[in-house]
């Protein structure tokens, strides 16, 4: 009897192929399939574009394709769907890599893909190989501190503009992820919180076309972009 592969979520990192981590690299060049996540409206991969370097010549890439819906119906066959097409995969004695940027439990489609697995196939072997978050690239990239002492950090999704900061008391420190709509919201959030003077914007941190957007006001003007995060504190 065949042995039933083993799923590794790994975290590509947010851009520069040289912060993938040394675990990941080897697991990446081992796999015997990669899948990766896309948008059904396209077939682009910028996590296999970071892993690319490490990626075997050769080796099986597959796209998975997650609807940019609001129909939890659509979404819902699309995550399951997926989710068994990796554990078929499995099912065949292949090790399987599913890439994903920045670190696959934080905003990850992994973490769907995760749940899904372990419902359809609740006896599968699976590993998460962490890989470095956007804000903390960010961070080390201005030279800033996120947290020191006592000081709290609060993490949160921009997308839907700044209700999660009004939400919270005395936030001291704050990163935002996918800040590239509502903006004026997410500044009049950070206004009131007393973490707008010291706020700092990044787009696309560590690739080639990289911003630094120190006038949080700046964004208000700019184009959208959807790899853009707030780095902010009191």
């Amino acid at each position: 009897m065949k042995k039933t592969g083993k799923l590794f979520g790994v975290g590509v990192g947010p851009g520069d192929p040289e912060l993938i981590t040394v675990k990941a690299v080897r697991v990446i060049k081992e796999a015997d399939i990669i899948f990766t996540a896309a948008s059904s409206k396209n077939t682009y991969s910028l996590a296999v574009e970071i892993a690319s370097p490490y990626i075997a010549p050769g080796a099986k890439i597959e796209q998975l394709g997650f609807p940019m819906t609001k129909d939890t119906k659509e979404v819902e066959a699309a995550w399951i769907a997926n989710a068994k097409q990796i554990a078929a995969a499995m099912n065949q004695g292949m090790n399987v890599v599913f890439l994903t940027l920045g670190d696959p439990t934080t905003y990850s489609t992994f973490g769907y893909i995760l749940r899904k697995m372990k419902c359809i196939m609740p006896e599968a072997r699976i590993e998460t190989i962490p890989g470095i978050t956007s804000f903390h690239a960010a961070s080390a990239r201005l030279n800033r501190i996120l947290v020191e002492g006592e000081e709290s950090l609060l993490v949160t999704s921009g997308a839907y503009g700044g209700e999660r900061i009004r939400q919270v008391q005395e936030v001291e420190n704050v990163a935002i992820v996918k800040a590239y709509k509502n903006i004026k919201d997410i500044n009049m959030a950070l206004k009131d919180a007393d973490l707008h003077t010291k706020g700092v914007a990044v787009s696309k941190c560590g690739r080639r076309d990289e911003k630094i957007i120190n006038n949080l006001d700046d964004l208000e003007t700019r184009e959208p972009d959807y790899w853009t995060l707030i780095l902010a504190s009191k």
